[in-house]
């Protein structure tokens, strides 16, 4: 009788086990509970974190506005010498050169407000656009939702505008402008224009991490979006002026949100700065645009979270 002989089953092999594996890196992550290095959280998580560094955001920007003029001998005088003097300066081009000053009540105080509010937007966006590209090494090196860093640099600007708003009360009270009710209303224009600049600094950021160059860009853009914002002149006296416009350039310059908040602020503080010079549905323009850069900018700056300091 013949034995039949019977043969064991093969032993798996280790090597291929593992090879198998390694082809599936989905699986094999999942296996020893292994997770994305930088993975971007979900929206609401990405908040909750945001806000839980809600004090390091004060504390950075509280730290850079200290430090931003610490070399110099005037020191913090400066938060406030340096819009002053850019005031001044286009004082003497645009009120007295070219006489955009004439037919237009409290023209110092008009201009002053423009100047100070354009510069918190302008520094806000400025500051944005380096917020990832010139911190790299604090990105590299720390774990923090990235948003945190230009927001707080819109913080800082904000801190900054709140020094200048004290010269501008004193030039308020020296040229006559008496106290009133109304200025209450500088505290949630502020607001406002806060959320808009955050917003606007978190996609320059996003831009600017991708194409450092940019930052070379914007001095341009902003100098030439300045020049149509009503700095230095009254909207409303061009609008009368020239009604023969095309609409949509009339709709363009009464729209423009730089525009809106400097008025919004004029109206807030100086009295013979009336209703009828704002454009129509104002503090609906105000809260759209807060809206629509505050949370389309998060989102978008959100999107590319994982992306921050890399490469």
């Amino acid at each position: 009788m013949s034995q039949v002989l019977h043969t064991p089953p093969p032993t798996p092999d280790p090597v291929r086990s593992s090879a198998a594996l390694s082809d599936d890196p989905a699986a094999l992550a999942a296996r020893y509970g292994l997770t994305v290095s930088g993975a971007r959280p979900s929206l609401p998580q990405y908040v909750r974190r945001l806000w839980a560094r809600r004090h390091f955001i004060t504390a950075f920007a509280t730290a850079k506005l200290t430090a931003q003029y610490s070399q110099a001998k005037l020191g913090q005088v400066w938060q406030v010498a340096t819009p002053l003097l850019n005031a001044a300066v286009y004082y003497f081009i645009f009120g007295e050169l070219m006489g955009t000053s004439r037919g237009v009540p409290d023209y110092i105080p008009f201009l002053v407000t423009g100047v100070f509010v354009w510069t918190f937007t302008q520094s806000s966006i400025m500051a944005g656009t380096r917020a990832i590209s010139g911190s790299l090494g604090i990105v590299r090196a720390l774990h923090f939702p990235r948003a945190a860093l230009p927001v707080s640099y819109a913080l800082q600007q904000l801190q900054q505008l709140l020094f200048s708003m004290a010269a501008l009360f004193v030039i308020l009270l020296c040229v006559g402008v008496p106290v009133s009710v109304s200025w209450l209303l500088a505290v949630p224009a502020l607001a406002l224009q806060f959320a808009f600049n955050a917003g606007v600094a978190m996609i320059m950021a996003r831009m600017g991490a991708k194409t450092p160059d940019i930052a070379q860009l914007m001095p341009f853009v902003l100098r030439t979006w300045m020049y149509v914002s009503g700095v230095m002149w009254s909207i409303d006296k061009v609008l009368t002026a020239h009604q023969n416009l095309p609409h949509i350039v009339l709709i363009a310059l009464e729209c423009n949100p730089a525009a809106v908040y400097i008025d919004l602020m004029r109206f807030a503080l100086i009295d013979t700065f009336h209703a009828s010079q704002l454009p129509p549905h104002v503090w609906a323009l105000a809260v759209g645009w807060a809206l629509l850069a505050g949370v389309g900018g998060f989102i978008y700056f959100w999107k590319a979270e994982e992306t921050y300091g890399r490469g």
